[in-house]
């Protein structure tokens, strides 16, 4: 059997513009593609689909997408939509570094938030491992860690 990896995380927001923006900014993102057209099979699984965007932070790929006005179907904003995706960071320091900048975000006032809580208090479990939680402007949480040891 041949190993897997992620290929992307997809996104469904009902502001495209303030999502990339705000990937841009919290993540260090650039664009690096964009659809408006789409196949019958992309149609028929997201119905309304109407734009994407492929956003890159390294090997990360978050696609961003939007769907035409009055056909959004997704869930209220303060349901999960999925439960969260977790980013591993070299350094327990980069921690804070990431909390501060969503803060430093959300502070600025140029971003709306479907679900405006911050992110939580950096956590130490028993083992060492260090952890906080955030959510993105559509309200979908991401977890940031070290782990003392490396991978497990």
């Amino acid at each position: 059997m041949s190993s897997i990896a992620i290929h992307h995380v997809g996104v469904q927001t009902a502001d495209l513009e303030n999502s990339i923006n705000w990937y841009q900014e919290f993540f260090g993102c650039t664009v690096s593609w964009t659809l408006d057209q789409f196949s019958a099979l992309t149609h028929s699984r997201l119905p309304g689909i109407e734009r994407l965007a492929e956003l890159v932070h390294g090997d990360v790929r978050v696609h961003l997408f939007s769907l035409r006005p009055g056909q959004e179907t997704r869930p209220p904003a303060e349901v999960n939509q999925f439960q969260h995706v977790c980013f591993q960071v070299t350094a327990a320091a980069e921690l804070e570094v990431w909390r501060s900048r969503w803060l430093e975000l959300f502070a600025s006032g140029d971003y709306t938030f479907a679900v405006p809580e911050g992110p939580t208090e950096i956590d130490v479990d028993k083992d060492g491992i260090r952890s906080f939680y955030l959510l993105d402007p559509n309200g979908l949480e991401y977890e940031f860690t070290h782990i003392p040891d490396g991978p497990r």
